[in-house]
């Protein structure tokens, strides 16, 4: 198994102090190699200046040695895509009431949508907004953007921000070319940090940065970066706020005159993924007793349609209450808007709602009505969504609801990371991290250049990994060792993630879901393969044979 294998070898890596031989005991808990790093003199017995540099490319080569036999082949394919994650523990046997978005959650759409949200928006800056006709030469790149980058409006910079407010250098676009590092630092004052008031929007809005956090802003954003590099290389002065706008108002149609929903009403099969699995979760969750509702901002014909597909013409009577057009986020906060009931044929009526009935459709309303004719509260509830603001902040937040985020992106990326180069690269980026920070304490010439090497292969690694997912912006999870800031966002707004809603399947219907304890920096691993690799914190296939 592999993790008997590196089980071994950190056992080995231990008992030699990470060279050759047995560790002997030493009073110099700081010496490199033998204890935890600090601003502390070279080890005693460290070799004379002359032979520093050796010294160093050997233990360079032992640290390449023992990665290596970390690293068996059965190593990889450590992790499951189809299983789900917890941020926060949960018992499903506590939870009574199911709740759903529609779009990108109960409905998955093929990626083959977004190319006709990029065209048609584009058309329509051209045609109704009078922009060049030769923007009409771009076409959508699915592999430029990923979510959860923000756009700095004023600088027109499209940029991947970590977890603590950090541009990640290497990731920032203006148009559709990288904007040097150094410009980047300039441009904001001689720092990568974005200051918290321009970000800190709880929608992901601030006064002049917004963050696309939704999976249709992603031919927004490429929409966006092509007019910015159409103005730019045709040397056309532009205001970048009203471009902004432009670009987002003719997304904002292609949805608002139902071009979108025609789309798919019209090619069913082509755009809704894993509809029978959609009804095999339902179906499962009704037959153990649990009540399920909708809460959509998509138009009732369009969710009756989609339904019909995936469910059948009686896909009402699996939920015991269906909001449409619901105008989240501000359904959550906003106690002003009724509900109204509409009637077989879509149409508004004018009862007075007293009640929510089973099999029956109802429009906009708020929250706090919706609490107290159903009295769902608390953790009982599970609410699924894929936008982490507009379906699951404000739940988790104010109302104390469990939450489940649906990122689509999961799949793939999990894959990626199970991939052999990926394991390699990763596992041997952390090693080479470690040795420069114990062996930063000899700082003679030949030494600083060994250690200049070093930083230098490390970089490399560091954009290695980060191509593999996406070659502009890398991971939507991580900045280099960091967290995103969509990271953050996820971990703070949902107690469960997956990469769709028939992971759910996988589970019995009274599961707990435990998240793992990552130890805390100044806290010794628990675990003998995230001593070895700092990584691998992950359970083994073998331990979850359950999951497909």
């Amino acid at each position: 198994m592999a993790g008997a294998g590196l089980r071994a070898a950190a056992r080995r890596w231990l008992l030699c102090g990470g060279h050759g031989g047995p560790r002997a005991a030493s009073s110099s808990p700081s010496c490199p190699g033998c204890g935890p790093p600090g601003p502390s003199a070279p080890c005693p017995s460290a070799p004379a200046s002359a032979d520093l540099s050796a010294h160093l490319w050997a233990r360079y080569q032992d640290m390449r040695r023992l990665v290596h036999d970390l690293l068996p082949p059965e190593v990889c394919s450590l992790l499951n895509p189809a299983a789900i994650y917890a941020n926060n523990e949960i018992s499903l046997r506590d939870v009574e009431v199911y709740g759903f978005d529609y779009d990108y959650t109960l409905a998955q759409y093929a990626d083959a949508l977004h190319p006709e949200i990029f065209c048609a928006a584009r058309d329509i800056l051209i045609e109704h907004y009078k922009y060049p006709e030769g923007i009409r030469k771009y076409d959508y790149n699915p592999s430029f953007a990923i979510r959860g980058l923000h756009y700095d409006i004023p600088k027109s910079l499209l940029m991947k921000i970590d977890a603590y407010h950090y541009v990640q250098l290497g990731t920032a676009y203006r148009g559709l070319h990288p904007v040097p590092d150094e410009e980047v630092i300039e441009l904001y004052g001689g720092t990568q940090h974005i200051p918290l008031y321009q970000t800190s929007g709880f929608y992901g809005k601030g006064p002049s940065i917004k963050q696309f956090m939704d999976i249709f802003s992603l031919p927004e954003m490429a929409l966006l970066s092509c007019v910015v590099d159409y103005f730019l290389g045709h040397g056309l002065e532009f205001d970048q706020a009203h471009l902004y706008k432009d670009v987002t108002d003719a997304i904002r149609d292609v949805h608002v005159k139902g071009l979108m929903y025609q789309w798919i009403e019209q090619d069913m099969e082509k755009y809704i993924l894993r509809g029978d699995e959609t009804f095999a979760v339902l179906s499962r969750l009704v037959a153990h007793g649990k009540q399920l509702f909708l809460i959509t901002n998509s138009p009732f014909s369009f969710v009756d349609k989609g339904m019909r597909h995936m469910v059948g013409p009686d896909w009402r009577q699996l939920f015991d209450v269906v909001i449409v057009q619901a105008d989240k986020p501000s359904f959550f906060t906003d106690r002003r808007k009724p509900f109204r009931k509409l009637d077989e044929k879509g149409s508004l009526q004018w009862d007075w709602i007293t009640r929510l009935e089973k099999g029956k459709i109802y429009r906009q309303g708020n929250l706090f009505d919706f609490l107290r004719l159903t009295e769902w509260r608390g953790p009982r509830v599970l609410y699924f969504g894929d936008h982490l603001y507009s379906d699951l902040a404000d739940l988790m937040l104010r109302h104390g609801w469990r939450t489940g985020a649906i990122i689509p992106e999961l799949e793939r990326e999990i894959r990626i990371i199970n991939t052999e180069q990926y394991m390699h690269s990763l596992t041997w980026q952390q090693a080479l991290t470690g040795l420069l920070e114990r062996m930063q304490t000899y700082q003679d010439a030949e030494s600083r250049q060994v250690l200049a090497a070093w930083m230098k292969e490390r970089q490399e690694l560091r954009c290695i990994t980060k191509a593999l997912f996406n070659a502009q912006f890398g991971s939507i999870f991580r900045t280099f060792h960091n967290p995103t800031y969509f990271s953050r966002r996820l971990v703070r707004f949902s107690d469960l993630y997956m990469a769709s809603l028939s992971c759910l399947l996988n589970y019995r219907v009274d599961f707990t879901f435990y998240p793992r304890r990552t130890p805390l920096q100044h806290e010794a691993p628990l675990w003998m393969d995230q001593l070895c690799t700092g990584c691998m914190k992950t359970p083994f296939l073998g331990d979850m044979a359950h999951i497909r």
